[in-house]
């Protein structure tokens, strides 16, 4: 599946549960959370989470919630191009060309 196909999807998922109706500074927002789910989950990972009233995680189920967090802060991207109109594959183009800019092939 194509980014871009992925995002007219959610686009129309978020729709028809009124979610899409929220602006971009309050999407930074769910963003923002997102990425502290993502950094919460790569803690455990990493260093584990000593936490009473949460159960000790298998390797699998920290790598599925690795996963899950990682494509929920890609949706909140995703949700973003949307609202600014920028094709999400546009990203990956744009992302390239900046580091290769920035960086000679050369280093």
């Amino acid at each position: 599946m194509k980014l871009s196909e992925h995002t007219s999807w959610l686009i129309d998922f978020y729709r028809q549960r009124n979610w899409y109706q929220y602006p971009p500074a309050i999407r930074v927002n769910f963003l923002t959370e997102e990425v502290g789910e993502l950094s919460r989950a790569i803690r455990a990972i990493e260093i584990g989470r000593d936490h009473p009233g949460e159960k000790v995680k298998t390797p699998p189920e920290l790598r599925a919630n690795l996963v899950e967090e990682l494509a929920d802060t890609m949706d909140q991207v995703l949700i973003l191009c949307g609202k600014f109109g920028v094709d999400p594959e546009q990203l990956m183009v744009a992302s390239e060309e900046k580091l290769k800019r920035r960086f000679s092939q050369n280093d």
